[in-house]
């Protein structure tokens, strides 16, 4: 998910601002904008299978685990937003503000629903345009040819909110925050310290205790070595995410057609 999505983001940006200096260089280094066309749909295949074997995933996941649709949709780890998502929301700014505690979150914080139901309207709207444009010959047999100008237009300005989203207030969430400052490993490990569990979860690690079933959670840190390499790639898909949008803005404040 993060390879396709930073492939995506780097070369539909070198395709959206391709008047700029930052464009013509990038876009030079991955072989032209021909390639990077070429790179920016394979990045595409890959993030819609991602996609679809996902929900395939999630159906398996109720059979398995959940006897019913509504358990599966409406119980305690659902990822739908409820009434504790709003209250810990309304905890969350009087947090801010010095006028409450820090809300106990449990297993998925409300943030945390938005990003990932985001990625299901990004996927849905911008690469349902996009294959509109990658099939133009095919779709314009059932719409209108005049849909394709306005496929073009919520295709690049939607990609626009998303990697701009993405690399500003998602990254704050996840990795700039003071408690997870510089970077949050947990995305490519799936694993984090007991003691840090008990103040990003109290909920989920006070359910589980209760329930007599945290024994079966605790496992073996990984080795030195393979949380290096983590860091390794997590710096890196941070720092072309930051540069992505220091040139988006230039070219927005500087540069724009």
């Amino acid at each position: 998910m993060i390879v396709s999505f930073i492939s995506l983001a780097l070369t539909g940006m070198t395709l959206k601002f391709s008047y700029t200096g930052w464009a013509a260089l990038l876009s030079h280094l991955l072989g032209g904008y021909e390639s990077a066309g070429y790179i920016h749909r394979f990045a595409a295949v890959i993030m819609i299978g991602l996609f679809i074997s996902h929900v395939i995933d999630l159906v398996r996941q109720r059979r398995r685990e959940y006897r019913t649709w509504r358990a599966f949709l409406f119980g305690p780890d659902s990822m739908l937003f409820n009434k504790k998502d709003l209250h810990d929301f309304i905890g969350n700014i009087k947090w801010f503000l010095g006028k409450g505690p820090r809300p106990s979150y449990g297993r998925w914080t409300y943030w945390e629903k938005f990003d990932y139901f985001a990625v299901f309207w990004g996927v849905f709207v911008i690469g349902s345009t996009g294959l509109m444009l990658w099939f133009p010959e095919f779709f314009t047999r059932f719409i209108p040819g005049s849909f394709l100008n306005v496929a073009t237009i919520i295709h690049s300005d939607e990609a626009l909110l998303a990697v701009g989203f993405i690399f500003t207030v998602h990254f704050f969430n996840t990795h700039l925050r003071p408690e997870k400052f510089p970077m949050d490993i947990v995305v490519f490990t799936g694993r984090m310290d007991l003691e840090e569990f008990k103040h990003d979860k109290p909920a989920e690690y006070e359910a589980l205790v209760k329930s007599g079933q945290l024994e079966k959670h605790l496992v073996e840190a990984y080795p030195p070595i393979v949380i290096r390499a983590v860091r390794v790639f997590g710096w890196t898909a941070l720092g072309i995410g930051f540069s992505i949008v220091v040139w988006i803005i230039y070219a927005m404040l500087f540069a724009y057609r």
